[in-house]
């Protein structure tokens, strides 16, 4: 059936519906849905509850999100926080706030600022990420990976206080990627091409082919070159 011929779905207030196909979903207020559903867009703003597997080529949330399911997205735009009990496969994921997911992350793009929890592996073309808290993900891989430290208090406010208030770092077992530049990062191995270690991060083992730079505030235990 072609995207047009498909229905519309529009909850606003508090509402219960099934899932399924539709082109536009359109949520405003406190919903749940029970069961799978794929759309063409998909915006929420609100609180929202979702039983099932959630596809959508365009999707937009601000609020909270809870999804008991997997999520496919093409493009993502999520402004607030969104708890996973499932993985993320998708094109672009833009972050403002926290996503929380227990299986895995497969992204081209992962680009924001906030916090991330990822319970498997965490993978990527490209990141370049902020931190306002503790981030973590078991395994990082990456074409090109970014961290920088831009907590505020002006940004906490916005989110009135969602964001548990620990130490602003990321933690992963392993990082691997062409090019890892990183700030606040605790790893217990850091491998890539080139490597810049910046400033508070502490490092197990860096592994590097191209060239590695480390902050004089960063720790790192080993330095080893391999061949290009």
């Amino acid at each position: 059936m072609e995207k047009n011929e498909l229905p519309d779905l529009q909850m606003d207030g508090v509402n219960t519906a099934a899932g399924g196909k539709y082109n536009k979903v359109n949520i405003n207020g406190v919903s749940k849905i029970n069961g799978a559903l794929s759309a063409h867009t998909y915006k929420c703003d609100g609180v929202m509850k979702m039983n099932g597997d959630l596809t959508a080529e365009e999707m937009e949330i601000n609020g909270n999100f809870r999804l008991k399911g997997n999520l496919q997205a093409g493009v993502m735009k999520l402004n607030g926080v969104m708890t996973g009990d499932g993985s993320l496969r998708g094109e672009r994921c833009e972050l403002d706030g926290m996503l929380k997911l227990m299986g895995n992350c497969e992204v081209e793009e992962l680009i924001g600022e906030g916090v991330f929890t990822v319970g498997g592996l965490l993978s990527a073309g490209r990141i370049e990420f902020g931190l306002h808290g503790l981030a973590e993900a078991g395994e990082i891989g990456v074409e090109s990976l970014i961290i920088r430290k831009t907590g505020s208090a002006a940004w906490g406010r916005l989110l009135g206080g969602i964001i548990p208030k620990f130490k602003l770092e990321l933690r992963a077992k392993l990082i691997e990627g062409d090019y890892i530049d990183l700030e606040y990062t605790t790893a217990d191995v850091v491998r890539g091409g080139t490597v810049i270690i910046g400033e508070g991060c502490s490092i197990g083992r860096v592994e590097y082919r191209t060239g590695l730079t480390v902050h004089p505030g960063a720790r790192v235990e080993k330095e080893e070159k391999n061949g290009a």
